[in-house]
This record gives C-alpha cells, structure tokens and sequence, in this order.
C-alpha cells in the first residue's frame, strides 16, 4: 500500500494545531492507559491499522496485559475492564457511531456517573481527535507497523 499524501510533509500547521490538542489530552487528568484504551477501541471500530499499531504498542509498553488487549473487541462480554473503563468504552463507540444521529441518554448517564463535567468533555475531545486521526490516516493510507512505542510522547514534548 503506498501512502497518499503524507500530511506532516504538506500541512505540518494542521499536524502540529492537532498534536496542541494531543498535548492537552496527555495533561488533562484522565488517565493515559484510559486515553490509549479509548483510542484503541475506537480505532478497531474505525478500521484504521496505523492508530492499532500505536495505541497497541503504546498501552504494551505501559503495561497493559494481553488479555485485556486481546479482549477489547469483545469488552462488554470480557470481564477484565472495570466499571470506569465500560462506561468510557461505552461512551466512545456511541460518539463515534452516534446512532440515530445522537447519544442514547442511558449512555451519558452511566458516562457522567464516572466522570465529572470536565473529566466526560475532555473524555469526549479524545473520542473526536482519535476519530479525526482515524480518518486521515484511512483517507491517505497510512502505512502501519513502523511506530515506535512512546514516540507520540515525544512529538508531544516537541509540540
């Protein structure tokens, strides 16, 4: 597969305006195994195999266990995710299908159970930049396989 465009090499205002985003999310105080475990899922809804290899590798070197990996797909019927973790897993799959053009109530609800106002919209700008990323990455064919775990800290660090 050869990749479209390489959109840091045409548009790095528009890489370096979402990774301020990026860098906001890693200092907003949801936890970052959270944030990974939210982008890999929506990125397994998605299809996009550049963000899987990111966000799997990242939450491998951070420690994350293979069962609870090898789970995600399946997480409402693995018994490995606690109650925060499904009500954000939850909370994400309805932001990025938004069925019936909304998000079911009951949703939201167990979502603001866990989180606080500000917790639940920082919870929601992580649900729309991984989407956002899915979609340029599928859009410009990405080539995956090459990251490197913790290198999106790094660019962080450099935003």
């Amino acid at each position: 597969m050869n990749e479209r465009i390489k959109l840091a090499s045409v548009n790095p205002g528009a890489v370096k305006a979402l990774l301020g985003v990026e860098k906001y999310l890693s200092h907003c105080g949801l936890d970052r195994k959270l944030l990974d475990l939210i982008n890999l899922r929506v990125s397994q809804v998605n299809g996009c195999a550049y963000c899987l290899d990111m966000h799997w590798k990242d939450l491998r070197a951070a420690g994350e266990t293979e069962q609870r990996l090898y789970s995600l797909n399946a997480w409402r019927e693995a018994p490995v995710y606690s109650e925060k973790e499904r009500a954000a897993l939850a909370w994400a799959e309805a932001v990025t299908l938004l069925p019936h053009h909304e998000v079911p109530n009951d949703v939201f609800e167990e979502a603001h159970r866990h989180f606080n106002d500000e917790q639940l919209a920082n919870l929601t700008v992580a649900v729309a930049m991984i989407n956002s990323w899915n979609r340029l990455n599928i859009a410009f064919k990405r080539e995956s396989g090459s990251y490197r775990a913790g290198s999106l800290e790094k660019m962080l660090v450099a935003a």
